[in-house]
């Protein structure tokens, strides 16, 4: 088995992009061992757990309503070029990703990951859905297979809150300082959303690496 830690927070397009590129290069070469693991990195830690008005962070986040406007359209541009539709004109809210996390984490226990972190993108970025709200959370665990009671619960507690921060805190001191950042094989850091071509080389690369350690 190969594994893929994938540092990453659902609100990053850029990890939206990243995943989708990925996904495609799997589903090209399907003779590969690759397994994935998600790993939490808040864009903006010390937010308040309401979240902001959207607008307000991107010109701030940007320094203006015109650089935000820039840098958004280049963003959607990329993701049409890799046939992602995104409503970002539908996002009212940026919100605290905390929730969002703790529910990656419980999801990986049930070997869940990969289905409830698309869902929680394609909640925010194509149906403009507040991925802190407990309900939407609950309705993501619920749609990927998870018993949304016990999700509902473990959200109205401090569940793995601590833990989430930590592991948050350990990635930047390993130097990690934006997302998404992909770690192949605790070898190999990948990062941003990498051209699908890429990944195709890399699972070539890593196939017959393991195809001569075999035959030797």
């Amino acid at each position: 088995m190969t594994k893929i830690d994938i540092i990453s927070d659902p609100i990053c397009p850029w990890c939206y992009i990243g995943k989708t590129r990925l996904d495609r290069a799997l589903e090209a070469l399907p003779e590969h061992d690759f397994i994935i693991e998600w790993h939490p990195f808040q864009l903006n830690p010390s937010f308040p757990p309401e979240g902001m008005d959207r607008r307000e962070y991107l010109e701030h986040k940007f320094g203006g309503p015109e650089q935000a406007v820039k840098v958004y359209s280049q963003i959607d541009q990329t993701a049409k070029d890799t046939g992602l539709d995104l409503n970002l004109a539908g996002i009212k809210r940026t919100p605290n990703t905390i929730d969002a996390h703790r529910l990656i984490h419980w999801a990986g226990i049930e070997g869940k990951q990969n289905a409830v972190v698309d869902r929680l993108f394609k909640a925010f970025f194509k149906e403009g859905r507040d991925i802190s709200e407990h309900s939407v959370l609950v309705r993501i665990a619920s749609g990927a297979g998870m018993d949304g009671d016990a999700v509902r619960r473990l959200l109205e507690s401090d569940a793995d809150t601590d833990d989430i921060r930590a592991r948050d805190a350990d990635a930047r001191k390993k130097g990690v300082s934006g997302v998404p950042c992909f770690v192949v094989a605790n070898q190999y850091v990948v990062q941003g959303a990498q051209p699908q071509e890429m990944w195709e080389n890399v699972i070539r690369e890593i196939n017959e690496k393991a195809a001569e350690s075999h035959d030797g």
